[in-house]
């Protein structure tokens, strides 16, 4: 899978200085607005919003992130790392140059994103990574990442959490922050049949709900909510809606 060359000035072996636990990612990062998109379980689609959204919102001019959080000695879920790739490291972060890739990374900037960068961090290491993040996204203003754990450093203009009630297991982050979502997106399946019994419902019929098919992932209210997001945070929400969404 093509890649783009690790950043070096952004990539350590050793320890990063670590902010207080619970320090926010939005400090000292000026004008920075982000959106987070999160979910479940692995492999239900938060890859395939992001691009859409940031297809649709193009005008934004997107800094995406992806991270990736794995067990020491593997790269990704289900893929054992090699001795001399960087993924053996507690931290690395590497930022992609190739818009015609087939990675998820790739993906971003083929969208429209203006810069795309890969987070790899070993399981409860994410407060180590936070500080080498904040200085890559130093002076982008418009950001979209794709976690469900960093939401312990930030408070996003939106949260938006992907449900496919096909997929039975629910992630401990997920199910942690899940009251937190602005926005509920059922792939298909929807989510009447409550598929989670463990999953305490409280406060989700409240919730905004855009649906999506498997096909394309997209749905244009959706885009609609997420952009009147950006602009209220910005204050500048226009009465008669959003102008720049792309028919389809």
């Amino acid at each position: 899978m093509p890649r783009g060359a690790v950043v070096p000035a952004l990539t350590s072996r050793t320890c990063v200085p670590i902010l207080p636990w619970g320090a926010k990612f939005m400090e000292g990062s000026g004008k920075m607005k982000t959106v987070v998109v999160g979910g479940h379980s692995r492999k239900i689609g938060k890859t395939s919003l992001m691009v859409g959204l940031i297809r649709e919102l193009k005008s934004f001019h997107w800094t995406a992130v992806k991270i990736t959080q794995h067990c020491p000695g593997v790269s990704s879920p289900g893929k054992k790392a090699d001795d001399s790739t960087p993924t053996e490291r507690t931290v690395v972060l590497s930022e992609e140059n190739n818009p015609h890739g087939r990675g998820d990374t790739s993906r971003f900037l083929a969208a429209g994103a203006k810069r795309s960068l890969w987070l790899r961090v070993q399981r409860g290491h994410l407060a180590q990574a936070h500080p080498m993040l904040v200085e890559a996204l130093c002076g982008d203003e418009f950001v979209m990442i794709e976690s469900n754990s960093i939401l312990d450093f930030l408070s996003p203009v939106a949260y938006v959490v992907v449900l496919d009630g096909l997929k039975r297991d629910f992630k401990t982050s997920a199910r942690r922050f899940l009251e937190r979502a602005d926005a509920l997106v059922p792939v298909e399946s929807g989510l009447g049949n409550r598929p989670w019994p463990a999953v305490n419902p409280r406060g989700l019929p409240k919730k905004p709900v855009f649906a999506v098919s498997h096909r394309d992932y997209f749905n244009p209210e959706l885009c609609r909510f997420i952009q009147q997001k950006l602009d209220l945070a910005d204050g500048e929400l226009c009465s008669e809606g959003p102008s720049n969404l792309s028919g389809r």
